[in-house]
């Protein structure tokens, strides 16, 4: 009878970016050892399951993309179940748990997952699990392990109910596996001091008390490399080991890499020139930023002020090498591998990655394909804790990767993002295979940008702004390094930079044309009011200005081309360290001041010093407070729109309060009565934010 009982679960995910296809495949993972079966696909294979006719529990894996967006990968299904035609109860025999993925620092806050778990509940399907949604913020497994953990006992729940309703007996100990599952930790293994995690490979076990010994006598504070008790006297548990499932065969140097665009699945990929580069600051700024022209003339490309789009960058070279080296496969680094799945892998399903060539060299792998900058997650500590030989490294990477140490993790490896190679110049004992890499490092994703000009008064060129992102050197990393694709594209361009470093005007046309490949990501939401007579707000300070460049330059041609046409007021809200160092397009906006592009024109400099006897706002939301009214009556009596675009964390959550603020006061309500005024504005798509973290 046992036999004939099914302990079979859909899995579903859907990811941008890989992180809830890794949680899925360790659900998967687990499943086996808790009796169940996990049937695992993404979102979008709709040709390999059918939610009308599925009796068993479905388990639902989402991220968040965009302003709130569910990702590419369920698009599809998105709007299979938003179909107003179908009836409420269209799912009503379905019973599912969902997990979304999201980053508090955004507005919409795992809206991905929510709207998945909305309009599954709107067609009558129920939860059999509560629903989690785990915040990026503060660290995804905060959420996701104890979410994971709990699901065990769910879908025994549900499955326990099943063979009620078939007249089965309902001892729990009728089934072998049901005692497993009820023990939420049963594939967590318990390390004991003296285990193996504690022995060197090449000596006898060392208790607790010889690694305190050992440890010098100033490792009294916690690090990425040493810890202090309770952590450090604690057995710990520690995830399952991940199967591993790539094969590496290593060939000759003969034949040519793939194309770029075959790596990227997004959208059509161009390769295009950068026709001019500028530096829009000062050397003695705080930060450098650049403005790159591209010539798009000759394709197909097409964008409006506003959108966004994205830049295929590769990882550092030097990094590269520096990992080539470490691996000892500094001599192999031009020969082409053959990446395939291992015959006699223990992983179900387990497939090439999508983002890995079936043949291409080592070299263009590393350099191309893995974010070799990832913050790594525990799986990836697990697996390193086995290629580690030093018995006090071992037990400090069995540590960041256990439940005990979660704080740990937190602190010493995601807060000082800390990537492969940090860790490998930490535990230098740590010696992975190319085939852990492959499996366990995400895929290098282009990066988005905001666009800086406008098709309509520059056809055939794309600008964008960007700051070359610099990470400093810290104890948990030994070497300054910048952004991936912001340091690359600084140093591709730094021969079209001409220094001047008595001016701002460090600029000049290419004569050696450097190319890029991008591809499109439009924003559906943050462009222009489609009526020209709507008046409109901007905040955007530092490089939180790049789209309004745009938007003023495609303002000022509808001027010219449409005299006879009504436009409305514009408002500029923009903020600088110092305005003689780095006020972006300084001259440019005295010009749509002058023209009458631009209405109106308020900035403030946060780091200069000023000798006016009424001190002298320094952040844009301070500016926007002194001009409630005006902002308040655009909004309100003109029915405007809000543009915000730049940080997340250190502006634009303080122009919202700003903005709270102004609303409270001017509408005479109190804050509650604001908040729902603010979320009228989101909804009617007049309040509208492009920012990161």
């Amino acid at each position: 009878m046992c036999c004939d009982l099914k302990r079979r679960f859909l899995l579903l995910y859907a990811t941008q970016k890989g992180q809830a296809k890794a949680i899925a495949e360790e659900i998967c993972l687990q499943a086996g050892a808790h009796g169940l079966e996990a049937d695992m696909h993404c979102l979008s294979e709709m040709d390999k399951y059918n939610l009308e006719t599925e009796k068993d529990p479905v388990v639902i894996v989402i991220s968040t993309t965009g302003t709130g967006d569910p990702p590419d990968t369920a698009r599809k299904f998105v709007k299979k179940i938003r179909d107003k035609t179908l009836p409420p109860d269209h799912l009503a025999h379905l019973q599912y748990g969902l997990l979304g993925l999201g980053d508090s620092e955004y507005t919409f806050f795992c809206n991905g997952g929510k709207t998945v778990d909305r309009l599954l509940q709107e067609l009558g399907a129920q939860h059999f699990y509560d629903t989690g949604l785990a915040d990026d913020c503060v660290g995804l497994e905060l959420v996701v392990d104890p979410w994971i953990d709990g699901l065990w006992l769910a879908l025994n729940e549900v499955f326990q109910l099943q063979k009620e309703k078939e007249g089965m007996s309902n001892d729990v100990s009728a089934d072998p596996h049901v005692g497993h599952e009820m023990n939420l930790s049963s594939k967590i293994q318990n390390l004991n001091l003296e285990d193996e995690g504690m022995r060197s490979s090449d000596g006898p076990s060392h208790k607790l008390l010889d690694i305190n010994v050992v440890a010098s006598a100033t490792d009294t504070e916690p690090s990425l490399v040493h810890s202090v008790p309770p952590i450090s006297q604690s057995a710990l548990n520690i995830p399952a080991l991940p199967p591993e499932y790539i094969e590496v065969q290593f060939q000759d140097t003969h034949g040519e890499n793939p194309q770029l665009s075959s790596l990227i699945s997004e959208g059509t990929t161009f390769e295009v020139p950068v026709t001019k580069a500028s530096q829009l600051t000062r050397q003695d700024a705080v930060k450098t930023a650049l403005l790159l022209e591209l010539d798009i003339a000759d394709t197909a490309f097409d964008y409006q002020p506003g959108d966004a789009f994205c830049v295929v960058c590769p990882n550092n070279v030097n990094e590269v090498e520096e990992l080539l080296h470490i691996l000892g496969l500094s001599e192999k680094g031009e020969n082409f591998v053959c990446i395939k799945v291992k015959q006699d892998t223990k992983k179900k399903g387990a497939t090439r990655p999508q983002h890995i060539p079936e043949r291409s060299t080592l070299k263009f792998i590393l350099t191309w394909c893995l974010e070799l900058r990832a913050i790594p997650k525990k799986a990836f500590l697990r697996a390193l804790v086995e290629c580690t030989s030093n018995a006090r490294e071992k037990r400090r990477l069995q540590e960041l990767c256990s439940k005990q140490g979660a704080s740990d993790y937190t602190h010493f490896i995601r807060e000082n993002n800390v990537c492969l190679l940090d860790l490998l110049h930490a535990f230098p004992s740590c010696k992975p295979s190319l085939n852990l890499l492959i499996e366990h490092l995400p895929k290098l994703q282009a990066r988005s940008y905001s666009v800086s000009s406008s098709n309509l008064y520059q056809p055939g060129k794309l600008c964008f702004v960007f700051n070359v992102v610099e990470f400093p050197a810290c104890p948990t990393r030994p070497v300054l390094r910048k952004g991936v694709c912001t340091g690359w594209l600084a140093e591709l361009v730094a021969p079209l930079l001409h220094t001047n470093k008595d001016t701002l005007d460090i600029k000049r046309e290419s004569s050696a044309t450097e190319k890029i490949s991008i591809f499109a990501r439009p924003n559906n939401t943050f462009h222009l009011p489609s009526d020209p007579s709507v008046p409109f707000v901007m905040v955007g300070p530092g490089t939180g200005i790049a789209p309004f460049i745009g938007f003023l330059q495609h303002r000022q041609k509808l001027r010219e081309e449409h005299a006879d046409w009504e436009f409305g007021e514009t408002w500029l809200f923009f903020g600088c360290r110092h305005q003689d160092r780095d006020y972006l397009f300084k001259d440019e906006l005295r010009c749509f001041l002058e023209n009458g592009t631009l209405t109106h024109l308020k900035v403030c400099f946060s780091r200069d010093s000023s000798t006016a006897e009424v001190a002298q706002p320094k952040y844009v939301q301070d500016v926007i407070r002194l001009y409630a009214k005006e902002v308040a009556r655009v909004l309100l009596k003109e029915s405007g729109y809000f543009y915000v675009c730049g940080d997340k964390k250190h502006m634009a959550d303080d122009v919202n309060d700003a903005l709270l603020d102004v609303l409270s006061i001017e509408m005479e309500v109190d804050k509650l009565e604001a908040m729902k005024t603010m979320a009228m504005l989101r909804e009617a798509k007049r309040y509208l934010q492009d920012v990161w973290s």
